[in-house]
């Protein structure tokens, strides 16, 4: 045998024994793999997901009132000064039964152009509205828990001067909503432990844990709205009268179960 012929057979016989431990190396990585593969892909969780509400019947605690004076004058200056002049007598007016400044806003002030516009041709284009004055709107918000004093704050702006009463209603005040939502938000979350208990317990399954909760928002209703009152030409002692409100609020959760 030649040397040549040797050093062949040399080469030959080591890359054999290469390819050997690559091979047994790839066999052990892949039993490693094999092995740690359960823990990569963990058993499914077994869920139930319920909606749970709770309602009560409250009393409102905020009476909010809104009204206004509307001036007319042949000059903004003017239909301003009017409105002003007017507006500060129903300010000290609803003030004298009570009501406190941070009880009162305005609501909206709005000045806009009158015209007159009287053609009988409606379609003639070279027609041009002219302009007759300025309308001054002023509106005033009174928010209080002075629930009694409602149909005399009424009659108190239309004697001052105010010509429109636009809204009249009850509500919740913040601290009363927060509360009662509070209260809800608990009921509705044991309404629904309940239900699903219920749920489960002939399928012989049993709650474990919880994996999700979602609140809904706070659902109340919106004040009713004392349309009679709407009136420049109301009478002494206007009659308002509140009552109960539905409120209600609901939760969604997800429940972990288990066998019993």
């Amino acid at each position: 045998m030649t040397t040549k012929t040797k050093m062949m057979l040399a080469v030959f016989a080591a890359v054999v024994i290469v390819s050997t431990a690559v091979f047994a190396g790839m066999q052990n990585s892949n039993k490693a793999y094999g092995q740690q593969a359960p823990d990569l892909y963990p058993s499914r969780e077994r869920t139930i997901s319920v909606t749970g509400s709770a309602t009560t019947s409250i009393s409102p605690d905020q009476l909010n009132l809104q009204f206004g004076v509307d001036t007319q004058a042949k000059t903004a200056q003017d239909a301003i000064s009017s409105n002003s002049q007017a507006m500060n007598a129903v300010v000290s007016a609803v003030e004298s039964l009570g009501i406190t400044q941070d009880e009162i806003s305005t609501a909206s002030f709005t000045v806009s152009p009158v015209y007159n516009d009287s053609t009988p041709y409606p379609t003639d284009v070279y027609h041009k509205p002219v302009l007759v004055g300025y309308m001054v709107s002023n509106t005033l918000l009174v928010k209080t828990t002075k629930l009694s004093l409602a149909g005399n704050i009424i009659d108190a702006a239309i004697g001052a001067g105010a010509n429109r009463v636009d809204d009249v209603s009850f509500s919740l005040s913040p601290d009363k909503q927060q509360s009662v939502q509070d209260s809800l938000l608990n009921k509705a979350v044991l309404n629904a432990k309940d239900r699903a208990g219920k749920a489960l317990d002939p399928l012989g399954q049993k709650i474990i844990g919880v994996k999700m909760v979602n609140i809904s928002e706070f659902n109340m209703p919106p004040p009713p709205k004392y349309y009679a009152a709407m009136s420049a030409a109301a009478v002494p002692s206007t009659p308002i009268f509140t009552s109960n409100q539905d409120v209600t609020t609901s939760v969604d959760v997800t429940f972990l179960i288990g066998d019993q």
